[in-house]
């Protein structure tokens, strides 16, 4: 039994839901679940000085390769709308962690590089981001955390949740 449920249980039977963390909303509850997750991988994250928003744009940037993705392609596969995008490469440029180049295809497009700073600055964090990792696992559970990432990216992923419904249809 994984130390999620040994917390969710007291001898005397399961926890009654109190006003302060009972909701019917999902997007309540993802967000309150994602700001304390976020200070728990931001607290282990500090002594590199990034955050886990840079953290995650820097693997997301690696995890492409030579295959520079532009910020466009980024924002999508962070499901970041393009400002809040930029907001968070300003920083890693200024630190000279990410590079902005033209597209020598499309003078349009710009695309990210890591520098080898960044590569450096990632294998740094990496260390810190599974401290966090496993301290999460440990307290929630190794196989009720795979379960919740798979149910919270197929909601990411999910086109269907991003289209509002044609007035008069309820469903």
């Amino acid at each position: 039994m994984s130390n999620r449920r040994n917390i969710a249980i007291r001898a005397e039977g399961p926890e009654e839901p109190t006003h302060i963390w009972a909701t019917r909303c999902n997007a309540g509850a993802v967000r309150r679940a994602a700001r304390k997750l976020t200070h728990l991988y931001d607290t282990e994250l500090a002594p590199t000085g990034l955050n886990l928003c840079q953290y995650g744009v820097l693997r997301a940037i690696h995890s492409r390769g030579a295959a520079l993705p532009s910020v466009q392609e980024l924002a999508g596969q962070l499901v970041l709308d393009r400002s809040t995008l930029g907001q968070n490469l300003r920083p890693l440029v200024k630190d000279r962690l990410i590079n902005l180049l033209t597209d020598p295809n499309d003078g349009r497009v710009r695309l990210i590089a890591l520098t080898k700073l960044g590569v450096a600055k990632l294998k740094e964090a990496s260390e810190y981001w599974q401290i966090a990792q496993d301290r999460f696992e440990e307290v929630f559970g190794k196989d009720e955390a795979e379960s919740l990432r798979t149910a919270l990216l197929s909601i990411a992923y999910n086109s269907d949740l991003g289209k509002r419904r044609p007035k008069g249809s309820r469903f």
